[in-house]
Formats: structure tokens, sequence, C-alpha cells
């Protein structure tokens, strides 16, 4: 992954991120309890690797 800064008076070039981050917490987080936070980043990591 590439870290994405907007750029001053340019508010779509973090579209794409803020897309990806949509769809993976409608996806997988929203709805769902973790119990702690090792087993949340294994779900948001085979998420990833899935895709």
């Amino acid at each position: 992954m590439k870290q994405s800064m907007s750029r001053v008076a340019h508010c779509i070039d973090n579209g794409p991120m803020e897309g990806f981050w949509g769809i993976l917490k409608r996806e997988m987080y929203y709805g769902r309890r973790f119990t702690d936070r090792e087993e949340l980043v294994e779900t948001i990591s085979n998420y990833i690797d899935y895709y």
C-alpha cells in the first residue's frame, strides 16, 4: 500500500483510499464484536490478503 495524503484544494486525491476503508468497514467490521486488538488486526489482514 501507498500512503495517501490530499493536497490542498484537491479533495479527490484521497477518494480511492476513503472508498477502500468504507468497503472494508461495511463488509467485515460493522455488526461484529472483536474480543481483542489481535483478533481485529488478524481479521483485517485476512480480508486484505483475500482481495
